[in-house]
């Protein structure tokens, strides 16, 4: 029972999460304390692999949950259910949208769904933030900043908006400042 139900709720978040793996997040914090199947600690690790490792991040995303949630069956059912609502909409759709690609009801839709999308990735980047950023813990605001996951953070951001290499180049400096800042 538990396996449908962990394909049934990917399957739900495949149906909704447009904007691709970061608007998954969300909802996988509903997950996490809907089910308890992972802890929403669990949800910051999960992204740093699933962005660093191969293939998308919510279908990697979702391995891990499943993974965490119910084994090498877990793993298995838990994207497949994700990515499910995509490939029946792919297969639906694509025969009417090249029917009706200029209607303007369509481009309406299509204009309403982009700010959603935007919407979804930008509470989600919050979200990662704030995890990956604040414990919450503390008591007190400045007590509960970790100050030098801050300080990495700014720097990163700073490197790549200004020289724009490649993200395994930060990836792999972030690794090696975790490890030197005992993060």
């Amino acid at each position: 029972m538990k396996l449908l139900l962990l394909y049934a709720e990917f399957f739900k978040i495949g149906v909704f999460s447009i904007g691709g793996g970061l608007a998954t997040l969300p909802f996988l914090y509903n997950l996490a304390a809907r089910y308890g199947w992972i802890r929403a600690e669990q949800i910051g690790n999960f992204l740093a692999i699933a962005q660093s490792a191969p293939g998308a991040i919510g279908v990697n995303m979702a391995a891990q949950t499943g993974y965490a949630a119910a084994g090498f069956p877990g793993l298995v059912l838990a994207p497949l259910g994700l990515i499910s609502p995509a490939i029946i909409v792919i297969l639906l759709v694509s025969r009417i949208l090249t029917a009706v690609k200029e209607s303007t009801v369509v481009k309406a839709v299509f204009g309403g769904l982009r700010p959603a999308a935007a919407g979804l990735i930008t509470a989600a980047g919050f979200g990662v933030i704030a995890l990956s950023l604040y414990s919450g813990s503390a008591g007190r605001w400045y007590e509960d900043i970790r100050w030098k996951e801050l300080v990495l953070f700014a720097v990163l951001f700073l490197l790549i908006w200004k020289f724009k290499k490649h993200p395994i180049l930060y990836i792999a400096a972030a690794g090696t400042a975790g490890i030197f800042l005992g993060l």
